[in-house]
């Protein structure tokens, strides 16, 4: 493909793309001391490395240049506002169109990338032909691999696919001489070191090949005839034609988990046609075309983890994060002792949550969020949103993590990580009856109520567990018996005031279970107080 043809798809966009951004990623790696600056001046530094833009901008630029050249995706359906948002409601369903007022986004484009900068795990799903295998191949050549590099790593799903197609395959001369395992060398395959890992339908590899997947995904390494490979970290791409873990093979509960975030590839939009004409009468394709100034060398790559990763998250934001996390775990009638009366417990059972959960009496289904989940958090599934909401915040060039960059991130991360209970009374409501199919709206909706009730209980100001664990934190040098028997105390009265007339809402069952745990270190350590000589 020759210049003229290429046109305009190999611009970048000018920075700033996002203005007014004090570009936080390179404030904070300025912040940050290097030895290596000890060594460098004037004669040392790289002149290309001087005027290259921060790696937040960077990161924009392939985002919009993905947007605007090579995936044709008009939804900016990750909103964000920058005062008011003007909207319309269309239709006899009331549906509303929100206008946002500030730079939104694509989650379809936005939710790889970002994927791409933390190096973890996406699952692509939608219908054949929307641009799911695309977007993964287009993250490939951002890392600097070449095209056809790119395309024969790519690991094709399919019900012959075996452990050795997969991960390598022992020599065979070796297989004839050797007197012991160890000595059979492995022609290991050539993917496994690469930083972008893409698998294609991955729902029809037979269920023995996902194991030894699972374990390159979630642990890192591949292992033949007891050799074994240290895989490079990297970001991983799946794709599937639906998100119910169907296919040639079900997929197996413990490689779903792996996956880090879920991202639907959404209907084409026919008023793009034009694009498309445009494409092929040009002969072109924008994995082709991408510009080197938006390709991230493996240096690149790994400072922009590191400095997401430095991204501060604000106490207060994770405090409605720890709150709403305490919604969904709790089931009363699970168990007899007080830990063991959660969701997990019924499911280790082999017992329907559900039918435990429609025999408790003491709250009110409706307005419950967790009445509407199968199941809770894990904590796999939490560190994924903090890491998500911070590299959020680094690509929006803020600070520090908003409580707007949680909002936008967690329905993706918690796609295939909260089970609803279609059964649940909330669903059968005229206003959440859409909830069943839409689960990033349902989401999003269960974050925003519990923030609501966050609000209206007030407990950025009136938080007396939050009081009682930060005195915790601070240390118990010099803490005499006395102050601790007090402390004692005031948890045993907190604990009693509650037994008088709180509901056993989740969030009070977490903050019971950190009173029991504050309660049983004091003990603990006045016994030591009154044991030491």
């Amino acid at each position: 493909m020759d210049g003229a043809n290429q046109g305009n798809y190999r611009h970048v966009s000018a920075a700033p793309t996002l203005p007014g951004g004090a570009h936080a990623g390179a404030a904070a790696d300025a912040g940050e001391f290097d030895v290596a600056a000890l060594y460098s001046g004037p004669l040392t530094e790289d002149p290309a490395a001087a005027a290259a833009v921060p790696l937040d901008e960077k990161l924009r630029q392939a985002y919009f240049w993905i947007v605007n050249h090579a995936i044709i995706s008009p939804h900016y359906d990750v909103e964000f506002s920058d005062g008011p948002s003007p909207g319309v409601v269309l239709g006899d369903s009331k549906a509303r169109l929100t206008l946002p007022s500030g730079q939104s986004y694509s989650s379809f484009v936005l939710i790889p990338l970002l994927t791409f900068a933390v190096r973890r795990r996406c699952l692509l799903v939608g219908g054949p032909g929307r641009g799911k295998t695309a977007s993964a191949v287009l993250m490939g050549v951002l890392a600097g691999y070449p095209l056809r590099e790119v395309r024969r790593a790519m690991q094709h799903g399919h019900p012959q696919l075996t452990i050795a197609d997969l991960l390598g395959t022992p020599l065979p001369a070796d297989l004839v001489k050797a007197e012991r395992i160890t000595d059979i060398d492995i022609a290991w395959r050539s993917w496994l070191p690469m930083r972008v890992k893409i698998v294609d339908e991955y729902n029809r590899i037979p269920t023995r090949t996902q194991s030894a997947l699972l374990t390159l995904m979630s642990d890192g390494y591949a292992e033949v005839f007891d050799q074994v490979y240290e895989a490079a970290d990297a970001a991983w791409y799946l794709t599937a034609n639906d998100d119910a873990g169907g296919g040639t093979y079900q997929v197996i509960e413990a490689l779903r988990d792996r996956i880090d975030v879920v991202v639907h590839a959404l209907q084409f939009n026919s008023r793009f046609l034009g694009e498309l004409v445009q494409r092929i009468e040009r002969r072109l394709r924008p994995e082709e075309v991408v510009p080197p100034e938006i390709v991230f060398s493996a240096a690149e790559h790994d400072r922009v983890q590191a400095e997401i990763l430095r991204v501060p998250l604000p106490p207060p934001v994770l405090r409605r994060l720890e709150f709403f996390s305490a919604q969904f775990e709790l089931l009363e009638q699970a168990g007899e002792q007080f830990e063991y009366r959660t969701k997990d417990t019924a499911r280790l059972a082999g017992v329907d949550p559900h039918l435990l959960s429609v025999t408790e009496t003491g709250r009110d289904r409706v307005a419950d969020l967790g009445a509407q989940t199968l199941n809770g958090l894990s904590v796999r599934a939490l560190q994924s949103v903090i890491a998500y909401a911070k590299a959020l915040a680094y690509f929006r060039d803020r600070e520090e993590v908003g409580l707007d960059d949680l909002r936008a991130v967690l329905p993706f991360v918690l796609h295939d990580k909260l089970v609803p209970d279609d059964q649940a009374p909330s669903f059968d409501e005229a206003a959440n009856r859409a909830h069943r199919t839409d689960r990033v709206s349902w989401l999003r909706s269960l974050f925003d109520r519990a923030c609501a009730e966050y609000d209206r209980l007030d407990l950025d100001v009136d938080d007396p567990v939050g009081v009682l664990l930060a005195e915790f934190d601070r240390g118990l040098d010099g803490v005499g018996e006395a102050e601790v028997t007090a402390r004692l105390s005031r948890i045993e009265s907190l604990l009693a005031e509650w037994a008088r007339g709180r509901k056993l809402h989740g969030h009070v069952y977490d903050d019971a279970l950190a009173l029991k745990y504050l309660h049983q270190r004091y003990v603990n350590y006045r016994a030591w107080l009154r044991w030491r000589p």
